[in-house]
């Protein structure tokens, strides 16, 4: 009877592998920790960063004993790439820690379905809400979808498709507006629309402003989306007889889709959180608003940015639960695009 060999996985590590890389790693914390008691410096950084430089010369001196000088500078490079993704994941989820802390005791029912209008940041939690807010929000991001979606994707249209003489200036304007900053965006509204024609905040007057700010995070995206579709479908379009337009409209355009709802999914997030625009526009109203086109427009930026500036316990707890329902609502956004990105790839 022939027995089958099990199978081998000689990359995984082995028991006497694990037991090193156990003992390098207690060996570091204890590192750290005489360091820290034997130096002036203090704190959980300073364990931290003790630790993160022990763990990296302690693992490439032991593989350059081990193997050679070639997997110490592997195993050199390894530590720095693994310490900095820790550095980088870190503050993300102390800040994500800290927004659950402090906006969990604010969550309620009714902060869901009343406005402030009746109450003030400063009254007890139980009394007023964020509807107006989230609703202003809603508000506003579909007023700039409406605006900035066909803006943006005709302009990547025009960059990858068309490529007319304008093609270098139009790529060179959206690359400098994707940095421009949100309260310049702000004033350019502020003194050439609302001061000399309309003379009154509404939320009409904010979403042209977070426009300006969408519109090249939707065009740049759109543009790598629109390069990643292959030629061979354009020529193919053509050669079936089909005009240029015929052929983005009923090849390309359906093709990139996925691509595409992400690029309006990034630009929605973009905006989610802007403050300066929406301080500077909006008028802020404590009441929910249904007409965009008249009078002050609440909003989440600017009801946390009020709570904080009440000061008072209960406005800073209204704050934290303004902020916690904000990056919740960001954070859907991008597991949206990045849910719609990996589908497309997987196709």
């Amino acid at each position: 009877m022939t027995m089958t060999p099990a199978p081998t996985k000689p990359w995984a590590a082995s028991p006497k592998d694990r037991m090193i890389d156990g003992a390098i790693f207690s060996s570091a914390l204890l590192s750290s920790y005489l360091t820290v008691l034997a130096t002036p410096m203090k704190g959980k950084l300073a364990y931290f960063a003790c630790f993160f430089i022990a763990y990296a010369i302690l693992t490439t001196a032991f593989k350059g004993v081990q193997r050679g000088n070639a997997a110490a500078k592997d195993a050199l490079v390894n530590s720095l790439v693994a310490i900095g993704a820790i550095v980088t994941v870190i503050p993300a989820a102390s800040i994500l820690a800290t927004v659950l802390k402090k906006g969990l005791p604010g969550i309620s029912f009714g902060l869901f379905t009343h406005d402030m209008a009746l109450a003030t940041p400063t009254d007890p939690l139980s009394n007023g809400g964020l509807l107006h807010a989230i609703t202003g929000t809603l508000t506003l991001m579909a007023l700039s979808l409406v605006m900035s979606v066909p803006i943006g994707i005709l302009t990547a249209l025009y960059l990858t498709e068309i490529k007319g003489r304008f093609t270098g200036p139009i790529r060179f304007l959206v690359q400098a507006m994707s940095g421009v900053p949100s309260i310049v965006a702000g004033l350019f509204i502020l003194s050439a629309i609302l001061y000399p024609i309309t003379k009154a905040y509404s939320g009409f007057m904010g979403a042209l402003a977070l426009s300006i700010l969408m519109i090249p995070t939707i065009a740049r995206t759109s543009e790598e989306v629109l390069n990643l579709i292959p030629n061979d479908l354009r020529e193919a379009g053509t050669a079936l007889g089909g005009t240029q337009w015929r052929t983005v409209a009923m090849i390309v355009l359906p093709a990139a889709k996925s691509g595409l709802v992400t690029a309006v999914i990034l630009g929605v997030a973009r905006i989610a959180g802007e403050t300066a625009p929406i301080l500077l526009l909006t008028g802020g109203g404590d009441k929910v608003n249904p007409n965009a086109f008249n009078g002050p427009m609440g909003s989440l930026p600017y009801y946390i940015w009020k709570s904080f500036n009440a000061g008072s316990p209960e406005a800073i707890t209204r704050a934290w639960a303004g902020l916690l329902v904000l990056v919740g609502l960001v954070l859907f956004l991008f597991t949206s695009a990045r849910f719609l990105g990996s589908r497309k790839v997987s196709k």
